[in-house]
């Protein structure tokens, strides 16, 4: 019962504040590791690109984005896959321009899966590494030497043309 399920129980319930507050501490250690708030579990391993259709494995280089009337969720296994998939579906999801729509990416500099960090991609900067689909591009969160915002690690992905 995790997010969504656990916000609907917790409504219906209508329990006071006070008996509730030890049942709300048990349902919001549903999600395993360190997910922003509205940011879905992504299953290492198991979910698959929304693009390529590659697993998700290299926690490194994940990203996922949330938005729309439904909160539709987009996982993808590489920043490059998520730079090709907003231009190529821009049209299909307006929402995807709108300001209130979420978008994460991994912070390549994260210790562990237990620790992982997530970026906000708009805000990131974008260092060459070897990448799953070889866009070769991972984010960081501070500026380095050579280090591109997302603006321009799209532009450089989508000339690449894959």
């Amino acid at each position: 019962m995790c997010d969504m399920h656990r916000r609907r129980f917790l409504g219906r319930i209508g329990v006071g504040g006070l008996a509730l507050t030890p049942l709300a501490a048990l349902l919001s250690a549903c999600k395993k590791g360190n997910w922003p708030d509205d940011m879905a579990e992504i299953k290492w391993d198991r979910d698959t690109c929304a693009r390529c259709s590659m697993v998700i494995s290299d926690r490194r280089f994940a990203a996922q984005i949330r938005g729309g009337a439904e909160q539709t969720v987009f996982k993808f296994d590489d920043p490059g896959c998520l730079a090709f998939w907003l231009k190529e579906k821009a049209e299909k999801y307006p929402w995807l321009a709108e300001a209130g729509t979420k978008m994460w990416v991994a912070d390549f500099d994260s210790k562990s899966r237990e620790e992982m960090r997530w970026l906000d991609p708009r805000r990131a900067q974008f260092v060459t590494r070897s990448s799953p689909m070889g866009y070769n591009y991972a984010a960081v969160s501070m500026p380095m030497p050579g280090s591109l915002d997302f603006t321009d690690m799209r532009q450089h992905v989508l000339a690449k043309g894959k």
